[in-house]
């Protein structure tokens, strides 16, 4: 049978106390002990169950954790006050001063500058390849190395990571995966793929309403237990806390993510195929000749699509910027950095969620000036919204 995250989702059995059919919202820091014991047993992680503190543990924050765990097929998971705290916090539990990562060339602005200008400063150091050479991989893994860092669909080039390859090459090596699955929640499973911890900026596709930042860290219970250590977890200690309050809305959001998944994909598509068809330069892995159209085959649970997002090359960032702000102004959707809003995102790459990737690096890995990257939105009228591209691209 084929895996089915949105069933794991609807099976989940979370409700209030009182009987509230959503989980009631946990409103406190702190939590009542009715024996001395009890606190000093939690502290030392004897009390499974207990809770302390909520920069520890918070009930509300539990059911999300829950629901993502349920969704990748983990053990555990554990929600944080942002993606990048899933990224840093997951990256620097796993690393010690003196280790090496290696990592896709093509990723989020903001975590090739974690991996390129952050780390070493805690003398950790990055090689940075292009992932889908695996030849490449394995000829930067060194004795130091602690893992292999990817996205499932790298940003904003929306290469396809071979993650069942990656699983052999780590594992070979006795090394972890990492993998950062935001582009595509429900469409492809890195843990069941092969990797060891899989992390998400929930403020995109999952929340899917751009009204909060969120991160999570799916895993085995041992390392999300190791994260939340009292003593020594590196999300205990640096503290990147969701607020209940967006935990809350963000669960219930969960359970229509498979519905808006399959629209973004179908509306995607719709796109692609047309942008193909007037002669535009376009990459979405949905398009057959995509060089990892059947990679993304082989990998995705099918039911849900390619995904919502596409990039078309305009040459020039000027060319970029005209086309953007005309469709703004003709309502397409919002010149605007993110992803995964029930509107239509877009924006120039190079210029913005890459900007922290020099223009050398850039222009290495492929990455165009004239790159606009779409998230495409919910639009029930798809081919509506393609006229008015069409007629932007005209003027």
């Amino acid at each position: 049978m084929k895996y089915d995250p949105a069933r794991n989702i609807q099976e989940l059995s979370q409700f209030g106390e009182f009987g509230g059919v959503n989980p009631s919202i946990t409103d406190s820091s702190t939590y009542t002990f009715l024996e001395a014991k009890t606190m000093i047993d939690t502290f030392e992680g004897h009390a499974p169950g207990c809770f302390l503190y909520s920069r520890h543990w918070n009930p509300t924050n539990k059911y999300l954790a829950d629901a993502m765990a349920a969704m990748e097929g983990t053990q555990s998971a554990w929600v944080t006050g942002s993606g990048m705290a899933a990224i840093t916090c997951a990256l620097l539990q796993m690393c010690n001063s003196g280790d090496h990562i290696v990592t896709s060339v093509t990723t989020y602005g903001g975590t090739y500058a974690f991996l390129k200008n952050y780390l070493p400063k805690f003398n950790i150091s990055v090689s940075f390849v292009n992932i889908s050479d695996l030849d490449s991989v394995k000829a930067a893994i060194k004795p130091n190395t602690k893992l292999i860092y990817t996205e499932t669909m790298t940003n904003p080039l929306l290469q396809i990571s071979d993650i069942p390859a990656l699983s052999e090459i780590a594992k070979r090596n006795n090394i972890k995966l990492v993998v950062d699955n935001t582009f595509t929640p429900m469409i492809v499973s890195p843990y069941r793929l092969g990797a060891d911890v899989v992390v998400y900026s929930l403020t995109k596709f999952v929340n899917g309403k751009n009204d909060c930042v969120a991160g999570a860290i799916c895993a085995d219970e041992d390392f999300i237990n190791s994260l939340s250590n009292v003593n020594d977890g590196t999300a205990m200690l640096l503290g990147p806390v969701l607020d209940p309050m967006r935990s809350s809305s963000i669960l219930k959001n969960i359970h229509t993510l498979h519905l808006r998944m399959k629209q973004h994909s179908k509306n995607a598509i719709y796109l692609a195929e047309k942008f193909k068809e007037i002669g535009l330069k376009v990459n979405y892995p949905g398009l057959a000749e995509h060089k990892d159209y059947e990679l993304f085959k082989k990998i995705m649970n099918p039911q849900f699509g390619f995904g919502g997002m596409i990039a078309i090359d305009l040459e020039t960032s000027e060319k970029a910027n005209k086309l953007m702000e005309a469709m703004q102004e003709a309502g397409v959707g919002y010149l605007a950095v993110s992803l995964g809003y029930f509107k239509t995102l877009f924006s120039n790459s190079g210029k913005s969620t890459s900007s922290e990737v020099p223009e050398e690096t850039q222009k290495e890995m492929g990455l165009s000036p004239g790159l606009i990257r779409f998230s495409v939105g919910l639009d029930n009228d798809i081919e509506n919204t393609f006229e008015l591209i069409k007629d932007c691209l005209k003027k």
